[in-house]
Protein backbone atom coordinates (compact mmCIF):
# COMPACT_ATOMS: atom_id res chain seq x y z
CA UNK A 1 0.00 0.00 0.00
CA UNK A 2 1.08 3.60 -0.43
CA UNK A 3 3.40 5.27 2.02
CA UNK A 4 1.53 7.13 4.72
CA UNK A 5 2.46 10.77 4.42
CA UNK A 6 3.12 12.94 7.42
CA UNK A 7 1.14 16.11 6.91
CA UNK A 8 1.93 19.36 8.70
CA UNK A 9 -0.91 20.10 11.07
CA UNK A 10 -1.58 23.76 10.28
CA UNK A 11 -2.82 24.39 6.74
CA UNK A 12 -2.93 28.11 7.49
CA UNK A 13 0.85 28.13 7.87
CA UNK A 14 1.40 26.94 4.29
CA UNK A 15 1.91 29.32 1.39
CA UNK A 16 0.33 28.75 -2.02
CA UNK A 17 3.32 26.82 -3.41
CA UNK A 18 3.38 24.54 -0.36
CA UNK A 19 -0.37 23.93 -0.61
CA UNK A 20 0.04 23.02 -4.29
CA UNK A 21 2.93 20.66 -3.52
CA UNK A 22 0.91 18.92 -0.80
CA UNK A 23 -2.10 18.64 -3.10
CA UNK A 24 0.06 17.00 -5.77
CA UNK A 25 1.49 14.59 -3.21
CA UNK A 26 -1.97 13.70 -1.86
CA UNK A 27 -3.29 13.12 -5.38
CA UNK A 28 -0.35 10.79 -6.12
CA UNK A 29 -1.08 8.82 -2.96
CA UNK A 30 -4.77 8.55 -3.91
CA UNK A 31 -3.74 7.21 -7.32
CA UNK A 32 -1.46 4.64 -5.67
CA UNK A 33 -4.27 3.60 -3.35
CA UNK A 34 -6.62 3.21 -6.31
CA UNK A 35 -4.18 0.72 -7.83
CA UNK A 36 -4.01 -1.24 -4.57
CA UNK A 37 -7.75 -1.45 -3.89
CA UNK A 38 -8.53 -4.77 -2.15
CA UNK A 39 -10.87 -7.02 -4.10
CA UNK A 40 -12.94 -8.19 -1.14
CA UNK A 41 -15.17 -5.29 -0.21
CA UNK A 42 -16.21 -7.11 2.97
CA UNK A 43 -12.67 -7.47 4.33
CA UNK A 44 -10.91 -5.51 7.06
CA UNK A 45 -8.24 -4.63 4.49
CA UNK A 46 -10.89 -2.97 2.35
CA UNK A 47 -12.26 -1.05 5.33
CA UNK A 48 -8.77 0.27 6.16
CA UNK A 49 -8.18 1.10 2.49
CA UNK A 50 -11.51 2.95 2.24
CA UNK A 51 -10.87 4.93 5.43
CA UNK A 52 -7.42 6.00 4.18
CA UNK A 53 -8.83 6.86 0.74
CA UNK A 54 -11.62 8.97 2.24
CA UNK A 55 -9.20 10.80 4.55
CA UNK A 56 -6.95 11.64 1.61
CA UNK A 57 -9.89 12.83 -0.49
CA UNK A 58 -11.01 15.07 2.39
CA UNK A 59 -7.48 16.46 2.69
CA UNK A 60 -7.33 17.09 -1.07
CA UNK A 61 -10.66 18.94 -0.85
CA UNK A 62 -9.34 21.10 2.02
CA UNK A 63 -6.18 21.91 0.08
CA UNK A 64 -8.16 22.80 -3.07
CA UNK A 65 -10.49 25.04 -1.04
CA UNK A 66 -7.51 26.94 0.31
CA UNK A 67 -6.06 27.31 -3.18
CA UNK A 68 -9.31 28.83 -4.50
Amino acid sequence: MAEIISFPGDLDALDRAELRAWLDRVRREIAELDEAEPEDMMSEAYDAWADRHEALEDLADDLMDRLD
